[in-house]
């Protein structure tokens, strides 16, 4: 969401390179005047983009947890979850997953036809990533695809166009992602080899799969600082770069390859912080 939120935004800056006459009336009007135009004509299309995450978002996680049932029953750490359990009917959840993708697709209709057209494709890819820790070590990667859909699928609209600027904060996020579910995949080693699942720990082993997401994330980085070089960004942008970058380098110390115990608070606590925080500086400095 908060990536998604940045290319947004990025869309909104982006409009004077749009060849549409109706937005003529923005373009000599400063950042700040230029959002607000925007967001007082076209308030609803930000909320369908809003609904476009959540469904998107919905559809992929339930989705899951309804595939991966029967290995959650039997690996520890999982059978808590509410489908093992019982709490969630295995078909009620396949329902929900059928609704949030009708409800993805019917909202994207009222975007703009590049975004209804490849509707279809990003749910394929955001789903697909469900099956591929069976056939796959790669699989961290195909997850990292999935959620770098977000920025650009954002940018997309607001301009119906494909951009430079963009696609990088999707890498950003697709080599961010990649590198912290290796590391998130450290805790089911021992599960994973013995059920016949795939993940870079299980090819590598834990040091190595450690250095892998170590080189993912300093891609990651190397888009950050290309990004904020082409990009219309100042000094609040540099910031969130400094903030992110810092909370990277601090799960990685939390995580060694013989102390797994931090490793919920950097997959989840650190890198809740570090795109919050990195979304909210990137698009303050497109307002100031």
């Amino acid at each position: 969401m908060p990536f998604a939120l940045i290319g947004f935004f990025l869309g909104i800056i982006s409009l004077n390179r749009v060849p549409n006459v109706y937005y003529n009336f923005i373009l000599n009007n400063s950042n700040q005047d230029r959002i607000f135009l925007f967001f007082y004509y076209n308030w609803p299309l930000f909320i369908v983009v809003i609904l476009c995450m959540i469904f998107a978002r919905s559809a992929a996680m339930a989705f899951n947890r309804w595939l991966d049932k029967n290995f959650d029953a039997k690996n520890t750490r999982t059978a808590v979850r509410e489908i093992p359990l019982g709490i969630i009917k295995s078909n009620a959840a396949l329902l929900f997953v059928i609704i949030n993708c009708l409800l993805f697709i019917a909202s994207c209709y009222f975007i703009n036809k590049i975004c209804f057209y490849l509707s279809p494709v990003a749910l394929f890819v955001i789903l697909f990533y469900s099956y591929t820790k069976r056939f796959t070590a790669l699989c961290h990667l195909v997850l990292g695809v999935g959620l770098s859909l977000a920025p650009i699928g954002a940018y997309l609209a607001v301009t119906s166009q494909f951009a430079l600027l963009p696609i990088l904060f999707s890498l950003i996020v697709l080599f961010w992602v990649s590198g912290f579910d290796i590391i998130y995949a450290l805790q089911d080693e021992e599960f994973d080899k013995s059920n016949q699942l795939h993940s870079i720990p299980v090819a590598l082993g834990k040091s190595k799969a450690l250095i892998v997401s170590n080189l993912l994330h300093v891609i990651s980085v190397t888009c950050v600082i290309t990004a904020g070089v082409l990009g219309p960004f100042a000094i609040w942008y540099w910031i969130g770069v400094f903030i992110f970058c810092s909370l990277l380098i601090y799960q990685h110390i939390l995580v060694k390859p013989t102390d797994l115990s931090k490793v919920n608070m950097a997959f989840f606590t650190t890198n809740g912080i570090a795109s919050v925080v990195f979304a909210i500086f990137v698009i303050l400095d497109l307002f100031v």
